[in-house]
């Protein structure tokens, strides 16, 4: 079952070129840790990685997943999403660039001539079963 994620949350993901961190599941069971951009889709919340990337191959071995928001303008506000992920190359390259542009207003090639060189895009589509905080 989905949670649904506040107006609140939704204006400052939609609005606001907010990191967040992404927490996953090592193969020992312990946690690791990636900030990165972010996008929404509805209730759902999307990453980009490459395949190969450690967050990718984690999420392929145990989907679950948490997001953590905290703006840096309001340090006592946040939101955890716990959910779990979906993997597809599907999309990757145009999330990529329309995350890009979010955050440093270029493609991301031009943002980051060495993209080039990256693996394969990954979306990491994260559907919400829990959301808490103070957003």
């Amino acid at each position: 079952m989905s949670a649904v994620i506040s107006d609140d949350l939704k204006k400052l993901l939609d609005d606001v070129p907010v990191f967040v961190t992404l927490a996953t599941i090592q193969p020992d069971g312990s946690p690791q840790l990636s900030v990165t951009w972010i996008a929404r889709d509805g209730d759902d919340l999307l990453v980009s990685t490459t395949m190969g990337r450690r967050k990718e191959m984690n999420l392929r071995r145990d989907p679950r997943i948490t997001v953590m928001i905290n703006p840096p303008t309001a340090p006592y506000t946040y939101a955890e999403v716990r959910g779990t992920a979906t993997l597809t190359t599907e999309g990757g390259q145009e999330l990529i660039n329309k995350l890009s542009r979010k955050y440093t207003g270029k493609d991301y090639a031009d943002f980051n001539p060495a993209a080039k060189e990256d693996a394969e895009r990954v979306v990491v589509r994260i559907i919400p079963h829990k959301v808490v905080g103070s957003l």
